[in-house]
């Protein structure tokens, strides 16, 4: 992992943790939806709350057992995003790498931590909830990466307008329509 003494890799750190912050946010939005369609159905961050929060949080109004659960499910997003900052910037700039890392992560997350913690919720859900599960880890993934917004390449301006996801101006005229 590179050395967090300089200031581009404290930077790009620091990015990272921003965009997994906003990614995980998508994801709450992602769940949610996908939760609200099936029967009952609910998301990992909730799983995990309702079944290993302290008693202390079990017995706050449901709102701000809602609001615990997201900033826990948002932070652990940053953190997510940190670490993949801190990957050497080698590996942090090619494409399939964001990709690859949020999937990592759901992976571990159902291969190892939610047997771990012996989630009940993990052996309930179908074909369908864990391919939402797969696609919004990797939407995280390429947030995080800055696949969407990515980072320009000091010194050469057109490399870094030619690696967008949608180059700068057919992004301004979609604004404009």
């Amino acid at each position: 992992m590179g050395s967090l003494t300089n200031s581009g890799n404290t930077r790009a750190v620091v990015r990272a943790g921003a965009r997994g912050l906003l990614a995980a946010m998508a994801m709450t939005g992602i769940r949610n939806v996908a939760a609200a369609i099936g029967p009952h159905e609910k998301t990992p961050p909730q799983a995990l709350m309702d079944e290993h929060a302290p008693p202390s949080v079990h017995r706050l109004p449901e709102r701000h057992r809602q609001a615990i659960t997201e900033l826990a499910h948002w932070g652990y997003g940053a953190v997510g995003g940190v670490v993949y900052g801190m990957l050497p910037r080698e590996v942090r700039t090619h494409p399939a790498t964001g990709p690859a890392y949020g999937l990592a992560a759901w992976l571990a997350f159902e291969a190892l931590f939610a047997p771990a913690l012996r989630l009940r919720h993990v052996h309930e859900h179908g074909f369908l909830w864990r391919a939402v599960g797969a696609l919004d880890h990797t939407l995280y993934g390429i947030v995080v990466a800055g696949r969407l917004a990515p980072e320009p390449v000091q010194g050469d301006r057109r490399r870094s307008q030619r690696r967008r996801l949608i180059p700068r101006a057919r992004f301004n005229r979609l604004l404009r329509a």
